[in-house]
């Protein structure tokens, strides 16, 4: 089963929802690295413009919110560069 990755331009940001063969703690460890700088998917540019990062839902159905002045382009970009999530 894949994944399949909604995202979504709101107010404050992007939304991504993850669903499918999508475990919480798969989108956990991406935030987590992400915040610590570990990930490569992500442009500094891109990182610089995210303020908060919230995970939300359950597996099988994973929610991401990203505050900030982020893309719906940069995100999905990074998305498929993504080495946690295929």
């Amino acid at each position: 089963m894949s994944i399949e990755k909604k995202v979504i331009k709101v107010d404050n940001g992007v939304k991504i929802n993850f669903l499918g063969a999508i475990e919480k703690n798969t989108v956990m460890t991406m935030v987590q690295n992400c915040a610590t700088g570990q990930c490569e998917c992500m442009s500094d540019e891109t990182k610089k413009k995210i303020k908060d990062m919230k995970v939300d839902g359950k597996d099988g159905d994973v929610k991401l919110s990203l505050e900030g002045d982020v893309s719906v382009e940069e995100i999905k970009e990074a998305l498929s560069k993504s080495k946690v999530i295929k």
